[in-house]
């Protein structure tokens, strides 16, 4: 079967849309660009599916590679017989190919290498066919020069050959791992002298569980617990199939237990124990963390994913507060195109408490620069910096909103050489309050700038294979970033480079050419810039945005190439295509077959009928920020029973972490997730959803919160709002931890993913 065959069958989908799709990748186009805009060639695959086909073609190409590597080197040596030849052309895994290859793989010189040259192999085949050592040969091959003087010592060596044998044969070894997999169960225990009954991998001290069947937060906790030299595995078959793995390999050579002798039976058990085990035991446990690995990078994907597509609060006027105490609140004002025009630092907690002076000074910063937004960041102090901005709120005359906002990455990005390039005479302190206040007016332009490991929306991401992170964080990115469309005017270097087509290099000439030039008025203007040519403008072109242009079609997702047909479909109505887009109702007498009979595809024609219908639309969710509840800000005022308003910061299999305002993530355990079972938490919450939740417990000692989204009995009250007259008293920020001891998510939660920000 050829590539494009597997391909087609494994994804279920035609050889034609996959041979197309090949073709437009080998060419050089992107994933989104396919996607969107070449939809006619490949069937309307969507970008879900040419991803999966994407990765799973550098497989099977790096499978080519390796089995064409392999025929060659046995060619040389002249071991490639036919029978080879074509077992190896039939292999359909790594796995497998590499089984077909080991007897002929260079190795070390070794005691059955040194059994063979003393001409010990006939007598190792004599023994493999008829089950018993032939022992009554063992003093004709005597050879005390190659080390061989005595029968013992020839017997070893037949052994040896043996082993040998038997570990490298491809067919057994296929089986064995089968079943293993299947079957066999992961023992851990602890490390000698380890078992530390305060350790956070306490859980796995006594715990065994099937291989195939471990979930990958638990499979990445052992493997935490075994990388710390705490804790040991181990894998075993279950008593049941005791003896099992020398029963096959007796049957593969078709012998019979009856016709085994003591000195074989002996020798099909070192066999097992001390060659196939061990080596299936590590490729096992390494499968075992390569799924983990995937499971893990899977849900960190998924969670940025949501993130970066949380809604914008729009373009106005953001002053970004930075919470702290003793070093006080920084404060930038951005304006609606997020240029910083003014920053302060004010102290109105503890130990200044100069909250009057500090409300004054927000007050006169919001009526001067006419801003119509607060951010404040979540980190320490953030409930009490709150209180200071709806104080704002109330004491400007215009409407103006004070929102919580999540900083992760904040810190990174203001000590990042991008933020020092930007703001190279600007405190790193104050950066992180521009931060904070972009990524209120767009998270995803604002969140691109941040290495996404440092977001903290993932689960054991650093246990996992940091480069297959990287890379499926930089696919989500590539998506979200298109999905949404870039205004080329207004963009950072930083987000146009994740625009499909353009590289840092491209970025940053076309920042570099609207400086210089102005903005640009129209697509076509991006042939000027230096290095982007044709082919990098058919790429980019279509999710690049120039509003107010000279070409109306500039600011929407429809490409270049299909302007005709819009001016078409205006036409088809009796329109120019400027009153067309004001006038979008007309499109419902289009008749999009009379289109297709002009030679227009069909795909793209109900694109561009519904692009045009909604011009430069943004598909991200309308804006909405959580209320807290007021009087609840640390976790001495949470109750069980309480019901709160909360956002989801963190999902992962085992349950969702939510934000309640107390500087402590409380987690919802899947099992409370809803009133049915739940079997994947992804299906009902997702990263930065605003959610209800109820109080089930809480430990302040160590600092866990549980909470659950079932339906329950009536509420309790938040407690009575405090007098918000004077500062609130400073509150030390709470370590942020797991859920709380004794329920369902503690046992989970032995080490590992906890609820940070």
């Amino acid at each position: 079967m050829s590539i494009e065959q597997q391909l087609a069958t494994e994804l279920s989908i035609k050889p034609a849309q996959v041979a197309a799709t090949l073709t437009l990748l080998d060419q050089g186009a992107t994933l989104p660009f396919i996607a969107r805009y070449r939809k006619e060639q490949t069937g309307a695959l969507d970008d879900t599916q040419l991803r999966q086909l994407h990765e799973r073609l550098g497989q099977l190409r790096d499978l080519e590679s390796r089995r064409t590597s392999i025929l060659d080197r046995l060619r040389e040596q002249n071991q490639l017989t036919p029978e080879l030849e074509q077992a190896l052309n039939a292999a359909d895994s790594r796995a497998r190919l590499e089984d077909l290859y080991l007897p002929y793989r260079p190795k070390r010189r070794n005691k059955a290498q040194e059994a063979r040259e003393a001409g010990l192999e006939p007598l190792a085949q004599q023994a493999l066919k008829s089950g018993t050592l032939p022992r009554n040969q063992l003093g004709q091959h005597l050879n005390p020069d190659a080390g061989f003087a005595d029968p013992d010592a020839v017997a070893e060596g037949v052994r040896q050959i043996l082993l040998e044998t038997l570990s490298e044969d491809a067919e057994l070894i296929g089986s064995l791992r089968q079943r293993l997999w299947q079957q066999g169960e992961l023992q851990v225990r602890a490390a000698k002298g380890k078992a530390d009954p305060d350790s956070k991998f306490r859980d796995y001290f006594d715990y065994a569980e099937p291989i195939a069947r471990i979930p990958s937060h638990r499979a990445l906790a052992v493997l935490r617990g075994v990388n710390e030299s705490v804790l040991k595995t181990s894998l075993q078959l279950p008593e049941s199939l005791d003896g099992w793995p020398e029963e096959q390999m007796a049957r593969r050579h078709q012998l019979r237990s009856a016709q085994l002798d003591d000195w074989m039976q002996q020798t099909l058990q070192q066999a097992w124990s001390k060659k196939l085990r061990p080596s299936l035991e590590t490729e096992l446990i390494k499968q075992l963390r390569e799924q983990a690995d995937q499971s893990a990078i899977d849900v960190f994907a998924r969670n940025l994913k949501d993130l970066l597509l949380a809604a914008p609060a729009g373009a106005k006027a953001t002053i970004g507060l930075d919470p702290g105490l003793r070093t006080g609140v920084k404060v930038a004002v951005i304006d609606a195109t997020g240029k910083l025009v003014d920053h302060t630092t004010i102290y109105p907690h503890a130990p200044q408490k100069q909250w009057d002076r500090s409300l004054h000074t927000l007050t006169t910063l919001a009526k001067k620069h006419a801003a119509e937004l607060i951010a404040v960041g979540n980190g320490t102090a953030s409930r009490e910096t709150e209180q200071l901005a709806q104080a704002v709120c109330k004491a400007v005359p215009h409407a103006i909103q004070a929102v919580l906002v999540n900083e992760a990455g904040a810190s990174i990005y203001s000590a990042s050489a991008l933020a020092a390039a930007e703001f190279p005479d600007l405190d790193v302190t104050i950066r992180g309050a521009v931060s904070i206040a972009r990524r209120l007016q767009d998270p995803l332009a604002e969140l691109v700038k941040i290495d996404p490991k440092s977001i903290g929306v993932g689960q054991y991401q650093h246990d996992v294979d940091q480069k297959r992170l990287g890379e499926a964080l930089d696919s989500v990115i590539e998506h979200c970033v298109n999905h949404v469309g870039v205004d080329v005017n207004t963009a950072s270097a930083a987000l146009l480079s994740h625009v499909a087509g353009l590289n840092r290099t491209t970025a940053d000439n076309i920042v570099a050419w609207r400086d210089e030039q102005g903005a640009l008025r129209n697509r076509r203007q991006l042939l000027k810039v230096p290095r982007l040519g044709p082919k990098a403008y058919e790429q980019c072109a279509g999710f690049l945005r120039i509003r107010d242009g000279e070409e109306p079609l500039d600011n929407s997702a429809v490409h270049p190439e299909s302007y005709p047909l819009a001016q078409a479909i205006a036409a088809s109505c009796g329109l120019s295509l400027e009153a067309l887009l004001k006038q979008p109702e007309r499109l419902k007498q289009v008749d999009p077959a009379q289109l297709e009979a002009q030679g227009y595809g069909r795909y793209t024609v109900r694109d561009v009928i519904s692009e045009l219908e909604k011009p430069g639309r943004d598909p991200r969710p309308e804006f909405r920020s959580v209320h807290y509840a007021e009087g609840v800000e640390t976790l001495k005022d949470l109750q069980p029973g309480m019901t709160l308003e909360g956002v989801v910061t963190n999902v992962t299999h085992f349950g969702a972490f939510v934000d309640i305002g107390v500087h402590q993530d409380g987690l919802v355990h899947i099992s409370q997730l809803a009133d049915r079972f739940v079997s994947d938490p992804h299906t009902l919450v997702s990263s930065g959803q605003i959610v209800k939740v109820r109080v089930l417990e809480v430990d302040e000692a160590r600092k866990r919160i549980s909470l659950t989204m079932k339906s329950g009995d009536a509420p309790v009250r938040p407690k009575a709002q405090p007098d918000r007259s004077a500062p609130a008293k400073a509150r030390a920020s709470a370590d942020k931890g797991a859920p709380v001891k004794g329920s369902l998510a503690d046992k989970l939660m032995a080490a590992g993913v906890k609820g940070k920000r």
